[in-house]
């Protein structure tokens, strides 16, 4: 079993920055992909960015510019650093992880998710 736990999240006036963490913990063989999604009132999941273990991120175009992911292998930690926030980010912000977990029948693929962390912007 794997578990995320972010943290980082709060209220902030636009224009402010925040930074969330999610360390992933537990029977963790390999991290392939992290990344952040986030979800507001009345709206679906939505890609915010992600990072494989490679490199090469991905963002979306709305955060293009304003937020960058980040990640420390070691600490199997994934970073968003949030600057130029606007009231359009408010959400509950989620971390997402795909990992390979050690099992009695060899390593397993499985997708895991955080509990949520609240990002407020006011105007």
């Amino acid at each position: 079993q794997v578990q995320l736990v972010e943290s980082g999240g709060g209220l902030v006036q636009a224009g402010g920055s925040l930074t969330l963490s999610c360390a992933a913990s537990g029977s963790i063989f390999r991290i392939n992909v992290m990344g952040w999604y986030r979800q507001a009132p009345g709206k679906q999941r939505e890609l915010v960015a992600a990072m494989p273990s490679g490199g090469n991120t991905h963002y979306a175009d709305f955060v293009k510019g304003r937020f960058t992911i980040s990640r420390d292998n070691a600490k199997n930690t994934v970073y968003l650093q949030m600057n130029s926030l606007k009231p359009e980010d408010t959400a509950v912000y989620y971390c997402n992880a795909d990992v390979d977990v050690s099992t009695l029948f060899g390593t397993r693929s499985y997708k895991y998710w955080g509990q949520g962390t609240q990002v407020t912007v006011s105007s």
